[in-house]
């Protein structure tokens, strides 16, 4: 692929932040956009400079000149809408988290392969300079024997629920919660680093429409545990602490941001930040454009094996707590 020609699902705050990088990276441009709004759609276009306007997602997909899609929808329609674009063949960018199902994921993944099409996951820590930082100086703290992850953002559409108002983050049948959310971050990054865990447990508080604002997800691994802390309905200092037996890891800014990179052991204590840029979302944009142009299946594929272990960790927590979408029966 010698330029990514993007079309985009979805008009929401993270698709400005995704499409400010667009215009900041080469080889990769805004060609077309789908709003089932039209006055949205078109206010995106001539923000970014796109030259089209969809608001039928057929006509979208069925663009020559388009030949990936990025899918930044509500999460329950990420598993539908990325299959149509692949049977279209294109190739997709997708939000976190792809898709609320392990079977989901692998669907994909497979289509995606027997395609010869191109399916990257969009979450923005697996871009992050900083992640391969953390990676070098693990070594250096021993065997890991407790990890803990606090991400916290309180949201104003907590507040909206709590005065009675419903919307997509906190509504089961558009596969909401914390743990789809905020939480995903936490895990994501502790499978990213170690792999799946042997078990894990998630203890949610949740809300009146069944699905959780916050919660605890205890990992379990062979010589190790992790506690992943996630919240929408409070605010608290963002960070991630890897302990070893011969010293630990600082990370600030939480699993989303990775802003900094502090190693402490008994020689004393050292920092690190490969990131200049404060945007992580330009990273992301900078990584995934890479990836796509480079077209290597192998490095795609390794990617997407720690996105399908995400999501069935995901989901196995999720259903045991008792969370569940449309059409999910209890376990």
């Amino acid at each position: 692929m010698r330029h990514i020609r993007l079309g985009t699902i979805g008009t929401g705050f993270i698709v400005h932040h995704i499409l400010n990088g667009v215009k900041l990276t080469e080889g990769i441009s805004l060609e077309a956009v789908y709003s089932r709004s039209e006055e949205k759609g078109r206010e995106l276009a001539e923000e970014y400079g796109a030259k089209k306007v969809y608001t039928e997602l057929e006509e979208l997909l069925s663009d020559a000149e388009v030949n990936c899609i990025y899918v930044a929808s509500p999460n329950n329609l990420h598993y539908e809408q990325v299959k149509a674009a692949l049977l279209h063949g294109k190739n997709v960018i997708c939000e976190k988290p792809m898709c609320p199902q392990r079977a989901q994921a692998a669907e994909l993944i497979e289509l995606a392969e027997e395609r010869k099409l191109l399916l990257v996951d969009a979450t923005p820590t697996a871009f992050l300079p900083n992640l391969s930082v953390i990676r070098e100086k693990l070594q250096k703290i021993g065997r890991v024997r407790l990890v803990m992850s606090s991400y916290s953002q309180y949201s104003s559409r907590y507040d909206k629920l709590l005065a009675g108002e419903v919307t997509n983050v906190f509504d089961p049948d558009f596969a909401g919660g914390c743990l789809q959310d905020i939480n995903y971050y936490n895990v994501y990054l502790n499978v990213a680093l170690f792999g799946k865990p042997e078990r894990a447990v998630y203890y949610p508080n949740i809300c009146s429409t069944g699905v959780d604002t916050s919660g605890i997800a205890i990992l379990q691994y062979p010589d190790f545990v992790s506690e992943c802390a996630g919240a929408k309905d409070t605010w608290g200092d963002n960070h991630v602490q890897i302990q070893g037996e011969k010293g630990y890891l600082y990370i600030a800014g939480g699993p989303q941001g990775l802003t900094e990179v502090r190693l402490c052991t008994k020689e004393g204590e050292t920092s690190c930040n490969m990131q200049d840029d404060p945007d992580r979302w330009l990273y992301a944009v900078r990584g995934m454009t890479a990836l796509l142009l480079k077209e290597d299946a192998e490095e795609i594929r390794r990617e997407l094996e720690v996105t399908a272990n995400v999501v069935e960790v995901l989901e196995n927590m999720r259903r045991e707590a008792g969370i569940l979408f449309a059409g999910e029966s209890p376990v």
